[in-house]
């Protein structure tokens, strides 16, 4: 998988006012805005969100907000010059304060409202009113939807204060929080894994939260001290913000028919989803029955594709609900997610999220969401029965279609055309019994070994006599496939190069850029964007050194290194 290309136009914006003229707000101009919210969006205290598919909110402006840092790579993309992150007015749109947003831009955002399931299981509990009808986007809020380019997207504020939805909260994320995020979303993106990307990060030089975290030297399992962190305010964007529990939350209120508009506002969403996401897939002339199907077939394999993009590159997704989940198939919420080190298939860096969301479970949660997905779509056939069929049987193929996907990229990580099961297994159990590096094993055998001291390089303890021994017959079978493929040698280094990186995210790395910036030093942070956006090449030397080098024993068990809260 190659990193996607930076190679753009030179950019046509440079100031505000042309940056605002590319606003089209479709969500709010086609759905239906809360009939009980205001019209200005002074709307800060968490209720109860009955009907309508959005809530305009003002966000909270941050006080006092310095420049940490911006996507150049996403700026090209749009349009936009660099210089255009250190405008006044530009800072001050994108720390939270819209109240001199040129028009046609508005000076209020909005935020919605989703459901909650976990592995396929409705829960009402995180709703403070028990109903479901408080739980949604409680600090992020989207404040602008445009087009750039002749592509859609919508620009949503982490952080931006209070909404309908926030269940008490501050509606504030703090700087460690937001600095993982900044830096994951691009890093995904240069992986080639579909994400929300990340347009600009800020933080506040006199406002701060306190957060549970861990004390230095903690190996609790739990936070176990309180932190003043700074806030901060970093603006990610998507071509949209669409997620499972935002399609299934208008599903259950149609299906106990909550109010007159349930069942329409439940077909008006889906209408939308597939206007924002899926419009090259889906022909608008077909029945909207057979949109639905359509739908389902896309998401299906989108959502397979994520999940084996995952896989490959090592990343767990620690609380992979149906919230969590997006409907277009991107990566999103960059909240309890790790990537694996020391290989372990039931990885998980969440200390609340339960082995059902562990590394190599992600399949399973994955077709838990669909399940929930293919559930509220059901509820808009209604007794059509062959469209019904067609549906149930978009559903019963998810196994099939998610399995076939997971081993065309295994396949592709072992630089072979097909998938070879028993080596696969034998190659699992040897990977589990060895303590060795996810990244660094991948890449050393991307260079085809002839033994397997180069793959050593990724064990974290010595091995036996015997162990070694099970290695070699692996790598020697293993090699025997690899003759028996059509390109040359070099042709199969490349491909393999390309699809598993040279560099990862390791947390005891990325650790010292979120502490040394509560100081003001960002230059730690700039490194690993110049890092991560470039994850399979051979970089320099002083970066392979650093960078490429397995995890250092006291950060195992490590409280906020090893595993840590949701906290942000």
């Amino acid at each position: 998988m190659t990193a996607p290309s930076n190679a753009f136009a030179q950019p046509s914006i440079s100031d505000l006012t042309a940056f605002a003229k590319a606003v089209d707000y479709s969500l709010m101009d086609r759905l239906t805005p809360d009939p009980d919210g205001t019209s200005d969006g002074n709307d800060h205290q968490a209720r109860q969100v009955f009907s309508g598919h959005y809530v305009r909110v003002k966000p909270t402006a941050m006080a006092h907000a310095e420049y940490i840092s911006h996507s150049q790579a996403l700026f090209a993309q749009l349009g936009l010059a660099d210089a255009l992150v250190h405008d006044d007015g530009f800072r001050q749109l994108f720390s939270g304060d819209l109240s001199q947003a040129p028009a046609p831009m508005l000076r209020y955002g909005w935020a919605t409202g989703y459901a909650l399931s976990i592995y396929g299981t409705e829960y009402t509990q995180q709703c403070p009113f028990r109903t479901g009808n408080g739980y949604g986007d409680g600090r992020a809020m989207s404040i602008f939807e445009g087009v750039f380019r002749g592509q859609r997207y919508e620009m949503q504020l982490k952080g931006g204060g209070a909404t309908a939805y926030c269940r008490g909260g501050d509606g504030r994320a703090v700087l460690r929080s937001s600095v993982r995020e900044f830096l994951a979303q691009e890093f995904m993106h240069a992986l080639g894994v579909p994400s929300s990307r990340s347009l600009s990060l800020y933080v506040s030089k006199s406002e701060t939260a306190a957060r549970p975290w861990y004390a230095p030297n903690s190996n609790s399992a739990d936070p176990d001290i309180m932190v003043d962190n700074p806030v901060a305010i970093s603006t990610r964007v998507a071509s949209s913000f669409l997620r499972v529990g935002q399609i299934e939350l208008f599903a259950r209120r149609a299906r106990v028919n909550a109010h007159d508009h349930a069942l329409p506002e439940l077909a008006a969403i889906v209408a939308h989803l597939i206007e924002r996401e899926y419009p090259s897939e889906i022909d608008p002339n077909l029945a909207f029955h057979q949109q639905i199907i359509e739908l389902a077939k896309s998401f299906r394999t989108r959502l397979s594709q994520l999940v084996a993009h995952w896989l490959r590159v090592g990343f767990c997704q620690g609380n992979f609900n149906s919230d969590n989940c997006h409907a277009g198939g991107l990566t999103l919420d960059y909240g309890p997610f790790g990537f694996c080190e020391a290989f372990d298939p039931g990885f998980q860096p969440w200390t609340g999220g339960g082995q059902h969301f562990a590394f190599f479970n992600q399949a399973a949660a994955a077709e838990a969401n669909f399940h929930m997905f293919w559930l509220a779509l059901r509820t808009l056939l209604a007794k059509d029965e062959p469209a019904i069929a067609q549906l149930d049987e978009v559903r019963n193929g998810f196994k099939v279609e998610i399995q076939q996907q997971c081993q065309t990229m295994w396949a592709a990580k072992l630089g072979l055309s097909e998938f070879p099961p028993q080596l696969f297994r034998q190659l699992i159990q040897l990977m589990t019994q060895t303590k060795l590096d996810y990244t660094i094993f991948f890449r050393e055998l991307s260079h085809l070994p002839k033994d397997i001291e180069r793959l050593k390089k990724s064990f974290y303890q010595s091995t036996s006599a015997e162990l070694d021994q099970q290695w070699q017959h692996w790598l020697d079978q293993w090699l025997d496939l690899i003759a028996n493929e059509k390109p040359d040698l070099n042709t199969i280094k490349s491909k393999m190069q390309l699809t598993n990186p040279k560099y990862t995210w390791r947390e005891w790395l990325v650790a010292p850029a979120y502490e040394q910036a509560r100081q003001g030093d960002y230059s730690l942070i700039a490194e690993l964007k110049q890092v991560f956006n470039d994850p399979y090449s051979e970089q320099e030397p002083a970066i392979e050194a650093k960078y490429y080098r397995l995890k250092p024993n006291h950060f195992f068990n490590a409280g906020g290194i090893s595993h840590y809260s949701c906290s942000s």
